[in-house]
């Protein structure tokens, strides 16, 4: 651990010694934040519209104001600004892994839930997509399955854009910045009438590329990407109202910016390539939401689509050899339908039922180029994943003493997963095939139960949580041995307390959250025997343990302050590879011990005779680290520190921003791998300096 995390200590341990807020929402208008309460905001992924305070357990909230502050254009740029969140950005958009209190997938499905506007993201190869007009996220940490089903063992972010009927205007942002960088958004939110609305944003954005393939002597992950999304919402009469939210991204990205690692002098060679490497990627999604509003019911139904079409194409051996080229193409069409029925009046009995079924069609070709035999591997994978799912929550107040809550949750989840593969060799001009076969399918049935007590005295809030994860098997989109085709379900036992209280009159709002989680038949990446890609295997069982805790102070003479911070101590229990490999007792990679996110601002207000309105100064520091990358911790990135930096300038509906990321130029790795006796690494981005106009119309 560097001098740099030690710099920050004594602030933590100071804020410590009380109790700490998460990362919270914060009004735009600061004048109005004397009569704001972060514990009356509604958390729209409890499901049962619960009060952040009301929720026993461990939820961060980020405003469209603190994207704004903290630069956040990805889901990779919460890391660190939510306790014990981390994403790493390497690769390309199709490298997307999230990871929650160590819980998290390098490949395959993810185990952290996404959703976006109400549909379900449950590829990673989309959670990459590029933010315009977000008005909030919301991350709920520790095990989410009684609720969300599949793909949310390590817990969900709900990611809502800004809704019309709540917000008009028309508002144009154009930047531009070093590397080639520029980006340009429009949108236009409109309410012609008390019972229609609807809004229509597009968001264009470029950059030359932040790393040089000096074999090519050109930039080697350059970026081009359009967003469009369309909203409609009426209200059909005082309790039934539909609303349409679609949106669309085309993004064609240069990746794989990977250097030889001296392991030996700690060096890292110059990007070389012979060959271009790319991801380009088509992204579709589509929501139609239902509501109907009763005197004591309230009736929900969202019907999804997405649809994916990607191309990878790699210079597998990151090299200036002709050695190995992989194209990988690929389809899916997902299709989801879930109906909620849920109490509304506030009575003492809080109660939710649901079903939910989705369908997942996948149509995957691989063609794998070995130069040096003159031949080609090509395999296609027809792969389509059904399921089913019912589950009720009931939340009980005044249980046995005043002010004491119980929460029952119980889902019962079923999948069947069907594959159907083809392997043929293309050698000398003749194609020989090599497996033609439909696999038998594979099916699941699983309750997922949890149950939470909450306390609570005056404002402060106390709560204990006990809840079951489970992330279902599958098949490997790549394996060279039958015994590698599959790989097992994933299950665990979590346990949390926590603490929300405001602080001071309200001047802080404080929550900090112990978790323990062990879990059994965890889904590790490991090479295939080849080298030439990856595949899930199951280890034997883990464990996770730490403590997240932030602390949000109310804005006060224009200056506002917060901070997040969480430990997370994950490791293999027991995970014996074979005879001579034994990884137990080593740390999970991916994992940060620590992440540290801290923002300042101060907002000047000017005389109304200026030129400017206000001037606006701001800081955000986030920090990660011990990171191992291998699951034999040969090796790690230790802990360091991004100062990202921005100065705003305004006068009513004008706002220009000079902004810089990364501003002591850190150097630092965001990507490590072992492929044989070669080491690569990506580094870090560098320091990047811009200027942002914003237009309110």
């Amino acid at each position: 651990m560097n001098k740099q995390f030690y710099s920050f200590v004594p602030l933590f341990v100071g804020v410590a010694s009380s109790v700490f807020a998460q990362r919270a929402f914060v009004p735009a208008d600061t004048s109005k934040m004397s009569s704001y309460e972060l514990g009356e905001v509604t958390v729209v992924a409890s499901r049962s519209n619960a009060r952040f305070k009301d929720i026993p357990a461990s939820v961060s909230l980020v405003s469209s104001r603190a994207i704004v502050e903290s630069g956040v254009k990805t889901l990779s740029a919460i890391t660190g600004i939510t306790p014990n969140v981390f994403m790493p950005d390497y690769g390309s958009k199709l490298t997307a892994p999230i990871y929650i209190r160590g819980v998290g997938s390098k490949i395959n499905a993810p185990s952290v839930g996404l959703y976006v506007d109400r549909v379900p993201y449950f590829e990673k190869a989309a959670f990459a997509f590029d933010f315009f007009d977000v008005e909030q996220i919301e991350v709920l940490r520790g095990p989410q399955g009684t609720l969300y089903g599949r793909n949310t063992m390590g817990g969900i972010i709900n990611v809502i854009t800004k809704s019309p009927m709540s917000y008009q205007g028309t508002s144009l942002n154009l930047s531009a910045g070093t590397y080639g960088a520029y980006s340009v958004t429009a949108g236009h939110y409109a309410k012609p009438s008390k019972s229609f609305a609807y809004s229509l944003a597009a968001s264009y954005l470029h950059n030359d590329g932040f790393y040089k393939n000096t074999y090519a002597g050109s930039m080697v992950d350059g970026l081009g990407s359009f967003g469009l999304r369309n909203r409609l919402i009426w209200n059909a009469g005082s309790k039934l109202s539909f609303e349409n939210i679609a949106s669309f991204e085309r993004s064609r990205q240069g990746a794989y910016p990977y250097s030889l690692f001296d392991a030996a002098t700690g060096t890292v060679a110059p990007i070389k390539y012979n060959e271009y490497s790319f991801y380009n990627r088509n992204l579709f999604s589509d929501a139609v939401v239902a509501r109907y509003s009763g005197s004591g019911i309230e009736v929900l139904s969202t019907t999804a689509y997405q649809y994916l079409s990607d191309h990878q194409a790699i210079d597998q051996d990151f090299s200036e050899l002709s050695v190995n080229f992989v194209h990988q193409l690929q389809k899916q069409n997902m299709v989801s339908q879930e109906l909620i029925l849920r109490s509304k009046s506030d009575t003492r009995i809080a109660w939710l039922v649901g079903a939910y079924g989705f369908a997942q069609f996948f149509d995957n070709h691989v063609n794998v180029a070995t130069y040096a035999k003159s031949q080609n591997d090509l395999k296609w994978y027809l792969h389509d994943i059904m399921g089913f799912a019912l589950f009720q929550q009931v939340t009980v107040k005044d249980i046995l003493l005043k002010r004491l809550n119980l929460t029952f949750g119980l889902r019962l989840d079923a999948e069947k997963d069907v594959l159907d593969y083809r392997y043929d060799v293309v050698a000398g001009g003749a194609t020989s095939s090599k497996e033609d076969v439909v696999y038998p399918s594979q099916k699941t049935l699983k309750l997922l139960p949890k149950v939470a007590l909450g306390y609570s005295v005056g404002d402060v809030s106390f709560y204990g949580a006990f809840s079951t994860g489970y992330k279902t098997g599958g098949f490997n989109s790549t394996f060279e041995r039958p015994e590698d085709l599959q790989f097992g379900p994933e299950k665990s036992k979590n346990y949390e307390v926590g603490v929300k209280s405001p602080l001071f009159s309200k001047l802080l709002y404080g929550d900090v959250a112990l978790f323990y989680i062990d879990w059994d038949n965890q889904q590790i990446s490991q090479s295939t025997p080849s080298g030439r890609g990856s595949m899930l295997k199951n280890a034997g069982k883990s464990r996770s343990r730490g403590v997240e805790a932030s602390l949000l102070l109310t804005p006060i003479a224009g200056f506002d302050a917060s901070l997040s911070y969480g430990y997370t101590d994950a490791s293999f229990v027991r995970y014996i590879v074979n005879g001579k490999t034994d990884y137990s007792g080593n740390y999970i990679p991916y994992v940060p011990a620590h992440s540290l996110g801290i923002q300042v601002g101060k907002v000047f207000i000017l005389p109304s005779n200026s030129l400017l309105s206000s001037v606006r100064f701001g800081l955000t520091y986030r920090g990660a680290g011990k990171v191992y990358w291998t699951d034999s911790n040969s090796h790690a990135q230790s802990y360091y520190g991004v100062v990202d930096g921005r100065v705003s300038f305004i006068r009513k509906g004008v706002q220009l921003d000079l902004w810089g990321k990364n501003l002591t130029d850190n150097s630092f790795e965001s990507f490590y791998f072992e492929m044989g006796s070669k080491k690569f690494v990506q580094m870090g981005k560098p320091l990047q300096l811009g200027v942002t106009l914003s237009l309110k119309l």
